[in-house]
């Protein structure tokens, strides 16, 4: 197994300082696997959801203090946690679903407002920050944090109330996670204490997203996959640069492969997948 590993890795004279991970068959080998990993993983996940799926921590409750401790130190008042809100921040992520789009308006025309007004919202100012593919409420904060316009969003003083949605389904074939935020504000002569109560329809979709968290698979699918495809970059790199080392120490002429541009190309799959790993935000 030593001898095997030490041929295959490592470019040295009895391979002709040439890896054989390198070498077309093992390419080949390597995508068919990737491949059949990839379709394997994708059955598991279906018929066994819970050993293979999306794992995440992410409440209403931990965006809310996140949300307003960003809010205090920008001097805003914190925002309350509004039913309404938090009902139509589940109804649009439920719509996004259903009609598979991921976008502000849905492909028939349904703006946030449509939602926020359906509850019985009446807002003055309202707006809307979505997020997809996090794991943890601090990280959709901060990628929120970080993009100009959600910022904006999150720490405008002509809010008051926020509600969100934390909803896991299937956007474009793909398990992942939507998370809704709705912020919005009243005229003080509608404003009144009955906003805050949680009405049936609230209650039991408030209920339901807390039972769905709950729900943890014992492997990450998300994690795992970005993990496997990482790692199989990051071999290919190292034996491109060792290949590289070796081949210019020793002065070995050959008429095969260029390593640099090889390194270069996957150290921008690499950047991919991390960055498409972090989640998205519109």
């Amino acid at each position: 197994m030593r001898k095997f590993l030490h041929d295959f890795l490592f470019p040295h004279h009895h391979n002709n300082f040439r890896s054989k991970l390198l070498h077309h068959k093992s390419i080949f080998f390597t995508i068919v696997l990737v491949l059949f990993a990839g379709f394997a993983l994708s059955l598991v996940r279906t018929n066994f959801p819970q050993v293979l799926g999306v794992s995440y921590d992410i409440t209403s409750s931990q965006l809310l203090i996140l949300t307003n401790q960003k809010r205090q130190e920008s001097g805003a008042s914190p925002l309350s946690l509004s039913d309404k809100l938090s009902l139509a921040a589940t109804y649009k992520a439920k719509d996004m679903f259903s009609e598979n789009y991921w976008a502000h308006n849905s492909p028939s025309g349904r703006t946030p407002w449509v939602f926020i007004k359906d509850v019985g919202y009446a807002y003055v100012y309202a707006g809307e920050n979505l997020a997809r593919g996090f794991n943890s409420s601090d990280d959709v904060v901060k990628a929120w944090m970080a993009s100009p316009d959600h910022r904006e969003n999150m720490l405008s003083k002509n809010y008051s109330d926020v509600g969100f949605a934390v909803l896991k389904g299937k956007l474009s074939g793909e398990e992942t996670v939507l998370i809704v935020e709705m912020l919005g504000s009243t005229n003080f002569a509608t404003k009144t204490g009955s906003e805050t109560a949680v009405t049936p329809s609230a209650s039991s979709e408030v209920q339901n997203l807390v039972l769905s968290r709950n729900e943890k698979p014992f492997i990450n699918s998300v994690i795992f996959s970005r993990n496997l495809a990482i790692s199989i970059v990051i071999v290919f790199i190292t034996v491109l640069v060792l290949d590289m080392l070796v081949i210019r120490r020793r002065k070995v002429t050959r008429f095969v492969g260029h390593n640099l541009d090889h390194i270069l190309f996957f150290i921008t799959i690499l950047l991919v997948i991390i960055i498409i790993a972090r989640g998205l935000i519109i």
